[in-house]
């Protein structure tokens, strides 16, 4: 891609599927791509409200640059069905952006079957299952994937090993697809720390415990994310199989 390019222009003829795009990092994502030209294909399971504000809000801005699509990642049938949707929309998928994720706690002792299948469902089956269902057209195009990883994928999270785990496969699928997929594919990862609180409250005197690990003391917000994927997009073309800490330093602590 020409980096001389202006920011509205850099994505241009450009499609791209964010998964769990309708709200909070996802959709900060979206709008990030969008208004670097790209037609962005918002994915969503439940969320149909937001996903279609948020659609409602980029086709404002642009007509014909915005859709949404719904579908379980659990269900293996979503996956071709999904990324079918995306190529049919945009005449061609260039970006897929695995962001869809679930997040709890099983604590040892507690963890279920049915919580390891949908922790690890959303967060290393269907982004692998999502990428392989696009990789021909990704190929043609030669697109990019970006997946949403997480700093615990190498530094556990207390009471969320199944979580952890996961991401860590997600993480290794990050380095197996960038070998598998090069030359025509670039494959890359972000690994937030703590960007955007999570929906249900936590008290402050959490919050700030959590800020005194983080040396820039301070959360991301959804832009500092969306500003590394964009990094990843539409960077260096040389960049592949990495992943990039986006968590104030917080890796660097004890």
């Amino acid at each position: 891609m020409e980096m001389h390019l202006e920011q509205s222009e850099i994505l241009q003829g450009k499609t791209a599927l964010i998964t769990g795009g309708a709200a909070r990092l996802g959709a900060s994502i979206a709008r990030h791509l969008h208004a670097a030209g790209a037609r962005v294909v918002i994915h969503y399971r439940r969320s149909s409200g937001p996903a279609q504000t948020l659609c409602d809000e980029l086709l404002a801005a642009r007509a014909a640059s915005a859709t949404t699509i719904q579908g379980d990642l659990i269900d293996p049938e979503s996956w071709p069905r999904v990324v079918e949707a995306a190529i049919s929309f945009g005449g061609g998928l260039d970006i897929l952006i695995n962001n869809a994720s679930s997040y709890y706690p099983t604590p040892v002792g507690e963890a279920t079957t049915e919580q390891w299948d949908d922790l690890f469902g959303s967060n290393a089956r269907a982004p692998f299952f999502l990428a392989q269902a696009a990789t021909a057209e990704l190929r043609r195009r030669r697109g990019c994937i970006v997946n949403m990883v997480d700093i615990h994928a190498e530094r556990p999270i207390a009471d969320h090993p199944v979580y952890c785990m996961a991401k860590a496969a997600n993480a290794m699928m990050v380095k197996a697809l960038a070998r598998d997929l090069a030359p025509e594919v670039r494959v890359n990862g972000i690994a937030p720390g703590a960007a955007l609180w999570p929906e249900d409250a936590i008290a402050d005197t959490e919050k700030q415990e959590i800020l005194k690990r983080i040396p820039m003391r301070r959360a991301a917000g959804g832009d500092q994310i969306a500003a590394a994927v964009m990094f990843m997009v539409t960077g260096p073309d040389y960049i592949t199989g990495q992943i990039l800490a986006v968590d104030g330093g917080r890796s660097v602590q004890q």
